[in-house]
This record gives C-alpha cells, structure tokens and sequence, in this order.
C-alpha cells in the first residue's frame, strides 16, 4: 500500500470512531481563550494524567503555550451550541466568552458554566506531534456531578472549524 493509499485509508478508519468532545479553555494573565478539542485521552492511571491536543493555528494553543493550568470540559448533549461556539469560530474574531456562562475556576480559568464535569490539569509537559502540540496534564482539581450524556466527535463532525485542523 503507497503512503497516499494508507494516508486515506487511516483518515476513513479513525473517521469512525467516537471519542468524546472536549472543551479545554485557558488563561494566561487575563488572556482567556477556549476550543472544541477531539484529540485527548488519559495516559496514565498512576500518575493520573490526561493528553490534550491543541492545533498550532488555534488561538488556544497560542494561551496555552503561557498556562501552567488548562481546564477540559466534558460538554452535555443538549449543549452543542458551545460546541459549535469554541469549535466554529475563532478566538482571533470572536470573544466566546461574552457569548456564554462562564465563572473562574482554578488559577482564574475560565470554566464554563453549562458543562458540569471538567477537570483543571497542571501541565507537566508539552509534546511536538505534528500540526498539534500534546500537553500533558496533572489532574489538580476535579467537579464531576455525571449523569448526563457527552457530546461525541460524529455529532460535532459537521461543525465547521474556526481554524483550519
């Protein structure tokens, strides 16, 4: 199989999967910014840790690359409006944050108030994986009230990027 073959033929097999959706906002000396994140998953049990990636064309990656904290939501089925608001526009136009709930959380992170489990993670390390930087997080503060459902990458798949990925 030539590289262009299995390049598309991997595009269509992780195409079907359904990670869950993230939000992971930050805050870098009152900077706040926020976006829909696909890629992110534990990494580890013990120590607890978390991978998030973020695309160097976001304007959170940008923040991010300033925080020693960033928060991951798990956004609730019946709020794809911030789905589509921290994945369809772009920090660089848009405060997101004036078009949502939101109060400060650890180290003055914006949470958003709609997504009831999330986690603020200290970053212990940030990794070079192509056209995303990973940063690997230290769960230091957890809400989790559960029980409702979470927004999954086939709903979000047709929100149209702020960024290109």
């Amino acid at each position: 199989m030539d590289a262009t073959t299995a390049r598309a033929a991997f595009h269509d097999l992780v195409g079907e999967l359904d990670p869950p959706m993230f939000i992971v906002t930050a805050d870098a000396g009152g900077r706040r910014s926020g976006c829909l994140v696909g890629f992110g998953s534990q990494t580890s049990i013990e120590p607890p840790r978390f991978l998030v990636c973020l695309s160097r064309e976001n304007l959170t990656y940008r923040v991010a690359l300033d925080c020693a904290l960033l928060a991951v939501h798990l956004v609730p089925g019946e709020h794809d409006d911030l789905a589509r608001l921290f994945g369809g526009q772009t920090g660089d136009d848009t405060d997101k944050f004036a078009q949502c709930d939101w109060y400060p959380g650890p180290g003055g992170l914006p949470i958003l108030r709609a997504c009831h489990d999330w986690f603020a993670g200290r970053v212990v390390e940030r990794l070079d994986l192509g056209d995303h930087v990973g940063f690997l997080l230290e769960p230091v503060h957890v809400h989790r009230e559960g029980g409702a459902e979470h927004i999954e990458f086939q709903q979000a798949k047709d929100i149209e990027p702020g960024h290109p990925a």
